[in-house]
């Protein structure tokens, strides 16, 4: 399946699920840029986002959706605490082994960021961190967000919308939101892994985020033992890159450009 005039898209096996994946820039050469989607997204609800980024820096891209998301094979069974943990630590090496050469560009949003940080902290080889709002621990803001968009979820259009972009829209919200409101999932907690980051990181908040604080990032600079820059989106929220896609695509390659 051609995607656009610079990448293809397919699907590959990893631990019996068929995961749905886009190639971007395939003629530029270079570390290749990883997309790691939030906990409701996918390939296509990046939009043009990783396209332009790659055309802008001028090296290749790949975007995946993760098992319950997209079209890759919808979840059969409640999410654990550690699913994150479980993507950065066994399926996103074996996707980056099957996909690319050499060692990635991780750029994660949300849960995405989450997964990028743990891969990275855990020791796999990785060149560069960008990190979109990402989550190192749970914050009372988050689960209030999330509840509330729980609470109207079956009273809403969402379900319709979510339709274009999941095989099975119901599954993947509830597999997400069940598992952040979880009693369980409090405890979750990724900063044991930050003092392992040794790539250079760049941290991107939305001023408004509803889904968590600048206190997320406050320790990411802490306990990372790397380069690390920060970015604030004015006016942005959860997805600065959707919103203003400008300046984040502009923090981003000036960031590139000076680690690399």
């Amino acid at each position: 399946m051609v995607a656009d005039a610079a990448g293809t898209e397919g699907f590959i096996d990893v631990e019996g699920k068929t995961l749905h994946y886009s190639m971007l820039g395939q003629g530029h050469n270079g570390e290749p840029m990883v997309f790691l989607h939030e906990g409701l997204g996918s390939v296509e609800l990046w939009r043009s986002f990783p396209p332009d980024v790659v055309e802008r820096v001028g090296r290749p891209g790949l975007s995946y959706s993760r098992y319950g998301n997209g079209w890759s094979t919808p979840l059969t069974e409640p999410r654990n605490p550690d699913y994150m943990h479980h993507e950065a630590l066994e399926v996103l090496p074996r996707v980056l082994d099957s996909l690319i050469e050499g060692p990635p560009i991780l750029v994660g949003h949300s849960d995405g960021a989450s997964i990028a940080l743990v891969h990275a902290g855990a020791g796999y080889p990785v060149q560069q961190l960008v990190l979109i709002a990402p989550h190192i621990f749970v914050e009372d803001e988050t689960i209030e967000s999330i509840a509330a968009i729980r609470a109207g979820f079956e009273g809403s259009d969402m379900k319709e919308k979510m339709r274009k972009y999941h095989t099975e829209p119901e599954t993947t919200f509830y597999g997400w939101a069940d598992i952040w409101l979880s009693p369980e999932f409090r405890a979750w907690n990724i900063e044991e892994y930050l003092t392992g980051v040794t790539c250079p990181t760049l941290l991107v908040q939305g001023r408004e985020d509803e889904y968590g604080t600048d206190r997320q990032l406050d320790v990411i600079e802490e306990r990372v033992d790397a380069p690390t820059e920060r970015v604030t989106i004015e006016s942005a929220g959860h997805s600065p890159h959707l919103t203003h896609p400008e300046p984040v695509a502009r923090a981003i390659a000036e960031f590139m450009d000076r680690h690399r």
